[in-house]
């Protein structure tokens, strides 16, 4: 047996090593060619050489960009396959008259970016191979220096236009000194576009607004008679230009030949139509009398059917009759109101009115008001008690309204109930195929807007997609012979976003649990005491917040970044009550994570960190120290720490889990602090049309403890930074990805290269002795890998 595992390892040694090699040779000789024309030059591959004064993302990021103006004819048709190699399909013949139209390309771009002294020199070379006349072709370019931008002035003929550039002249995109760009120039007028537009300035477009770019150097303007004195004058600005280029930028107002496009608009009357069909024309709504109408103020509700009230039409609309048209406030509204599953499809038609005033038409096309959906689930879990053979049941009803009570309110009804069923039990007795019966309602409510038991509060018109949660929950847990388990959870709480930030405050969540324990429980607890935490009965009166934070790299576009941060309180004034003591938890419960990931043409590297904590500071001995189990955190499965199942890595280096457990049944770990770390470099192995199918090399840090010591536990399950070391675990994999455009099926395999309960090499991988099971000290045989299977990406 041992030399069996040996020699497939050597066989997967000697695999990974052959990759390795064919991987280290130069990607024309993994490259073959499909379709080519005989005995005729044809392009092969084309290649950029770019030198300059750059950063090392400007200089990936103008490679990136430059390989798209290479003219079509001289374009590679390359695809990768399999990860190595590479194949060239119908490659175009080759002709040298693109090369120079590829250079004007180029230098066309070069210019744009603010690099206009750039030197472009191209060559080509001939390699003959059998029937194949494969052509190279080479551009070399040196981009000297950018041009930088000096002065800035804004020069607008209308004495408010101007009042209102100065005035926000801090938020420009041009700054003195920053590189030229013609996107720089574009995203400013952009700006002042967008400004007067917020000022009401409705009919201002970029026709009203141009950048000119004066080049020149003021010293050419100095008078002189001395021929002498004038060329060394040019001299001078010569040199000056090639060392250190920089111009002049004035942003102007072109002359106005309509008047009304400098009149300052504010808003009129506001008319919602709610019930507009998709097939129905705006303009034809809009003199059509037959509506009937509700009148609130200077609002106007036209309808048929009075399907909807007024309120949150007017609870999401952030402008009202009188105010100064803002085109920032336009688009919100039509965001928020968008973001209302009563609706399928929002335009807001402004209209111009007398000579000053815009009245806006809202046209609103309903969704579905109400959909049943029926879901059934199978599912096979081999870590429960006493069995390892479960097959799950599960149907899961839901019901969705869309507009509860008129008002454009959510509501989710949810019913699930399910058995689990022990298929290989050697008894063919009722009670001993089902294991387990559970059911469980619930219901939500989403209110459109912030709904607030006290006065007003202040600064709600600055954030968007305002909405107010409430939900009740209510479960029940029969597993046949060890427990009972009972759970009516409520909270209501708050979810708005402020630009990339979303929140979530949840000032009130209640959960209360009853757990009825049944003999088998406890004799199993009798064998087992450390499971005594696991089952602890208590109930949790809390309140939560979570933020999170998407962008987008502001020099790198193809760099994502998101940030997360999670803080829940539990029982800090009701476990002063003396009548709840020893009845619910006090804690606070921290996690953080942060991913980023950097795409490239062909390839992706991403990685993710987290960090948790909870700390039970009740000190209740009835409760115990921990946080409640459903509480803490795991780590292992598809997603987290992939060399371990679901759920088996941990606490710190304690092998308790494993060797004080009744015929190794159940081995769930929980702790109340985790550390993760998670890298992985993704690249495409082959298309298929739409079908892809790509794979990944990663690697996964990290490990699950405990902050205080439970009865009957260990120390190594308590985190110490004297332990840290020997605590972490380290898996390492690869897998593959078919990504079918709406969803991906990934399948994962991973080796723990460091496992913290192995008890030789300090835990790690020997490559002399390697195996593929560990065994245990007690006798018990734990594999060294895992296969995974998932949905989506891991992060």
């Amino acid at each position: 047996m041992h030399f069996m595992v040996k020699r497939s390892f050597i066989g997967f040694f000697s695999l990974f090593t052959a990759m390795i090699l064919l991987y280290s040779c130069s990607e024309q000789k993994r490259t073959w060619v499909r379709n080519y024309p005989k005995n005729t030059p044809f392009v092969y591959n084309n290649q950029i050489s770019l030198h300059g004064n750059f950063t090392k993302d400007e200089k990936k990021r103008l490679l990136s960009d430059l390989q798209n103006y290479w003219d079509d004819s001289l374009k590679v048709p390359k695809q990768q396959q399999f990860g190595l190699f590479y194949k060239i399909k119908n490659p175009a013949v080759f002709d040298s008259v693109n090369i120079g139209r590829s250079a004007l390309f180029m230098n066309s771009y070069l210019n744009a970016q603010g690099y206009y002294y750039s030197i472009l020199t191209n060559r080509y070379t001939i390699d003959t191979v059998k029937d194949q006349i494969r052509t190279s072709v080479f551009m070399d370019i040196d981009a000297g220096k950018n041009i930088t931008i000096d002065q800035v002035t804004y020069e607008m003929n209308d004495s408010t236009l101007q009042q209102l550039a100065v005035a926000e002249s801090e938020k420009s995109f041009l700054k003195k000194s920053k590189p030229y760009s013609k996107q720089v120039i574009s995203n400013e007028l952009d700006r002042m576009v967008g400004l007067y537009r917020k000022n009401g300035y409705y009919k201002i477009t970029r026709e009203d607004v141009y950048a000119y770019v004066d080049s020149n150097n003021t010293k050419l303007f100095a008078l002189t008679i001395d021929p002498f004195e004038q060329a060394k004058l040019l001299s001078e600005v010569a040199k000056a230009k090639k060392e250190n280029p920089n111009w002049d930028i004035a942003i102007r107002q072109r002359e106005v030949e309509d008047s009304s496009r400098l009149f300052k608009y504010h808003i009129g009357n506001l008319y919602y139509y709610p019930e507009t069909k998709i097939t129905d024309v705006p303009d034809s709504l809009m003199t059509d009398k037959s509506f009937l109408e509700k009148k609130s103020e200077s609002t106007f509700m036209r309808y048929k059917k009075g399907l909807f009230n007024f309120r949150p039409l007017k609870e999401d609309t952030y402008f009202k009759k009188g105010d100064v048209y803002n085109e920032e406030k336009y688009f919100k509204t039509a965001n928020a109101l968008g973001q209302l599953s009563a609706w399928q499809n929002i335009d807001i038609r402004p209209e111009i009115r007398n000579r000053d005033t815009l009245d806006m038409y809202f046209f609103m096309t309903p969704a579905v008001k109400q959909s049943f959906t029926v879901d059934l689930e199978a599912s096979r879990n081999i870590a429960d008690i006493g069995v390892t053979n479960l097959l799950g049941i599960t149907t899961n009803l839901s019901y969705n309204n869309r507009n509860v009570w008129k008002n454009a309110i959510q509501s989710i009804a949810t019913f699930r109930t399910g058995v689990e069923l022990n298929i290989l039990s050697s008894s063919n007795e009722a009670d001993q195929l089902l294991q387990t019966f559970l059911i469980n309602i619930g219901h939500t409510y989403i209110f459109p807007g912030i709904i607030q038991p006290f006065k007003r509060w202040k600064g709600l018109d600055k954030i968007d997609n305002r909405r107010t949660l409430w939900s009740i929950n209510g479960g029940y847990v029969d597993r046949r012979n060890f427990y009972r388990v009972r759970n009516l959870t409520t909270s209501f709480g708050y979810e708005w976003k402020q630009g990339n930030n979303s929140f979530l405050y949840k000032p009130i969540n209640v959960e209360l649990y009853s757990i009825d324990k049944l003999d088998s429980l406890d004799q199993l607890i009798i064998k087992n005491p450390f499971l005594k935490a696991s089952f602890n009965e208590g109930s949790i009166v809390s309140q939560s917040l979570s933020f999170v934070r998407t962008t987008n790299g502001s020099r790198n576009p193809n760099k994502n970044k998101f940030y997360r941060l999670a803080i829940e309180e539990a029982g800090g004034l009701f476990g002063f009550i003396p009548g709840l003591q020893g009845n619910i938890y006090r804690y606070l419960k921290v996690e953080t994570e942060y991913k980023q990931s950097v795409k490239f043409a062909k390839s992706e590297l991403a990685y993710r960190a987290f960090a948790g904590i909870g700390y039970n500071y009740g000190g209740d001995t009835i409760i115990g120290p921990t946080l409640p189990f459903y509480k803490q955190f795991s780590a292992g499965g598809p997603n987290s720490m992939r060399a371990w199942r679901l759920r088996q890595l941990g606490l710190g280096s304690s092998n308790q889990s494993e060797t004080d457990t009744a015929s190794n049944a159940f081995r769930d770990r929980f702790g109340d602090m985790q550390l993760e770390f998670n890298m992985e470099y993704r690249f495409q192995l082959a298309t298929i049309g739409s079908f892809k199918i790509g794979s990944a090399l990663y690697a996964d840090i990290g490990n699950v403890w405990n902050i205080k010591r439970a009865a009957s536990t260990d120390s190594d399950t308590r985190f110490s930074l004297n332990s840290f070391t020997r605590d972490m675990a380290i898996g390492i994999g690869t897998g593959l990805r078919f990504d079918m455009s709406y969803f991906l099926i990934r399948l994962d395999f991973a080796y723990k290269l460091k496992d913290p309960l192995r008890t030789a090499n300090n835990g790690w991988m020997s490559i002399r002795d390697f195996t593929w099971n560990d065994i245990r000290p007690n006798g018990i045989k734990v594999p060294n890998f895992a296969l995974q299977l998932g949905i989506g990406l891991p992060f």
